[in-house]
């Protein structure tokens, strides 16, 4: 009813196709409102409105403070006037013939209802809706209004007087108002908007992937880290102070604590690396998303970019997912902090049992998108996290909190109707975990502990599903080898030491990259330059393996310049001694007498 005056829109940064939108509108948390005045020719990235809390009622109330906050000569033409009429006003209008009704809400200062029910008519003719303040006490009892709010009609003829309702509600006032004689909605046309796409054609079919729920997919633990990287941390353009510290951390204990694939590890430990190797107060992020998306190409690094949700995947694509994946990864981080004590030795967070539950508390803090989700868990964080003194408590401490927050959403409308939120890990997964002590229920610790250990082990994850690079790059390597056909074709008799060369180039263009990147968003330290090219030298160094196991094209490209090189090198200076030899011997040769 109230789109002749404000539209709404919905944008979802959860899917692939509009991450580059959210991150350009610097969206950080979900759900966040934006709001565009009327008439912006240019781009603007709106104005962010806060409510106290994400109830519709909350929502509709900021929405009518943009519109009554909205410049007067730029306002909507079919946005009503929303502030409040004077009592005299009002007055004018009584024993007047008029061409429509006229219907005022008396209500308080901070009620809303009379706005609403004046956006709740605009597309309806023969009547005119007003707000005014219950102030003028005088005036009121004059009207015979004895409480607020209240609605007072003028009718077309001039008589007037306060209409009966039985419920002093909004939907009460709007729905009088629409059944009156003469009223009826405006033949109005349709808004024009943009056509788009359609989504049926385009969109795949996602197949339902069985799995077994007593088993970890890597591909949902993958699949967490690609969005975790590349979508939830792109909405930071840069990276500095605190933020910048709980990412480092983040990549520590993931490099060392991620029971991954080796291509993945081996990103995480380069990362991590890189990190630490800059000495800069703030990291602009697409000089990290280079790197994820390993734009050195350095040998044997690899995250999927695909999300393949398996033992996440919802009945319905907004359930579940990302965050399934994010429990699953912080449970396996902690069991793995428990199951190898000595892995954070030398990274400065050894001997801190709490440590990963801490990073976990400032990463949701500072990045995870759901900002109520953040404020629940920082409450249950600041209860009883310092309580924590051995790292198989911090496991304990974990496994405590989820079922907490179970419970909670139990019934919300987040919940996937498929996978309830209940109580883990349940008695058919785990019988030893539950007990009844005189007829009540009974966790035993001891046994969820064994569990926790046994169920977030890297002997627990399958490999079903999960991309290979090969996969990866299938698509690319075919556009790649159907161009390099076309210029074989034109140059058959290439010459290949001139094509490793260009190779060469490519990967020295290419692998300034992320010192272009740092640079050009801020100025760096003397020592920065060179601790971004000695880092650029390990991560080289890193593609070196025995007998030519993780050998790039590029390595190889080199060895076979310079064995070409060194054998042009000994044949030149073969004949050139041996042309010597021959002119000495011509030079000293004499005749026997």
């Amino acid at each position: 009813d109230w789109e002749s005056a404000i539209r709404v829109g919905v944008l979802d940064c959860g899917e692939e196709e509009n991450y580059e939108t959210c991150k350009e509108y610097g969206i950080h948390y979900y759900p966040t409102f934006r709001y565009f005045k009327a008439f912006t020719k240019q781009f603007t990235t709106g104005e962010n409105y806060k409510g106290a809390d994400r109830e519709l009622q909350t929502v509709r109330q900021m929405m009518i403070d943009f519109l009554q906050n909205h410049s007067q000569e730029l306002r909507p033409p079919a946005c009503p006037p929303l502030d409040p009429v004077s009592s005299s006003d009002i007055s004018s209008l009584f024993d007047k013939n008029s061409r429509h009704y006229t219907a005022v809400v008396f209500e308080s200062n901070n009620s809303y209802i009379g706005r609403e029910v004046i956006l709740d008519l605009i597309q309806y003719e023969n009547i005119i809706v007003k707000r005014a303040l219950n102030f003028d006490k005088p005036f009121l009892e004059k009207l015979g209004i004895t409480s607020a709010p209240a609605c007072y009609l003028v009718h077309p003829n001039g008589s007037h007087g306060l209409i009966n309702i039985l419920k002093p509600l909004r939907s009460f006032f709007s729905s009088y108002l629409k059944s009156l004689p003469g009223v009826r909605k405006k033949l109005l046309l349709p808004l024009q908007l943009p056509v788009q796409e359609n989504k049926e054609e385009s969109t795949e079919v996602k197949v339902w992937k069985e799995f077994d729920k007593s088993k970890l997919y890597m591909a949902d633990l993958e699949s967490g880290l690609h969005y975790l990287l590349r979508v939830e941390l792109a909405t930071h353009k840069t990276l500095e102070g605190a933020e910048l510290k709980t990412f480092k951390d983040f990549v520590t204990v993931s490099a060392k604590l991620f029971p991954g694939r080796q291509p993945v590890v081996k990103l995480l430990e380069t990362l991590q690396e890189w990190l630490v190797s800059l000495p800069l107060d703030k990291i602009p992020y697409d000089a990290i998303l280079d790197l994820v998306n390993n734009k050195m190409r350095i040998s044997g690094i690899f995250l999927s970019k695909k999300v393949q949700w398996v033992g996440c995947q919802g009945s319905r694509p907004e359930l579940r997912g990302y965050t399934c994946s994010l429990w699953k990864l912080f449970h396996i981080l902690t069991v793995q902090a428990a199951l190898r004590p000595k892995a954070l030795i030398n990274t400065g967070l050894e001997d801190n049992p709490q440590i990963v539950l801490q990073i976990m508390r400032r990463y949701i803090q500072h990045f995870f998108g759901c900002k109520a989700c953040a404020q629940h868990f920082e409450e249950m964080a600041k209860e009883s996290m310092d309580s924590v003194k051995t790292l198989d408590k911090a496991v304990l401490w974990l496994w405590e909190k989820h079922n907490v927050v179970n419970n909670r959403l139990a019934g919300d409308l987040t919940e996937d109707p498929k996978f309830p939120k209940v109580q883990w890990p349940t008695p058919d997964i785990c019988p030893e975990c539950h007990e009844e002590i005189k007829g009540l229920h009974s966790w035993n610790e001891a046994q969820v502990l064994q569990f926790m250990k046994y169920h977030y082990n890297s002997e627990n994850i399958l490999y079903k599903y999960t991309e290979s690079q090969t996969d990866s790059s299938e698509t690319e390597q075919g556009d790649k080898r159907e161009l390099k056909d076309k210029s074989l074709l034109k140059k058959p008799s290439g010459n290949r030491e001139n094509k490793m060369q260009d190779k060469e180039n490519v990967l020295d263009s290419e692998s300034k990259l992320l010192d272009k990147r740092v640079a050009n968003h801020g100025p760096v330290k003397d020592s920065g330059k060179s601790a971004v090219e000695s880092a650029n030298l390990k991560e080289t160094k890193q593609a070196v393996s025995f007998l030519g196991i993780g050998f790039s094209n590029i390595d190889m490209s080199l060895c076979v310049i310079l064995y070409v090189a060194s054998s042009l090198f000994l044949m030149i200076m073969y004949f050139f001694f041996r042309m010597r030899s021959k002119r000495w011997k011509v030079k000293y040769y004499r005749s026997s007498v």
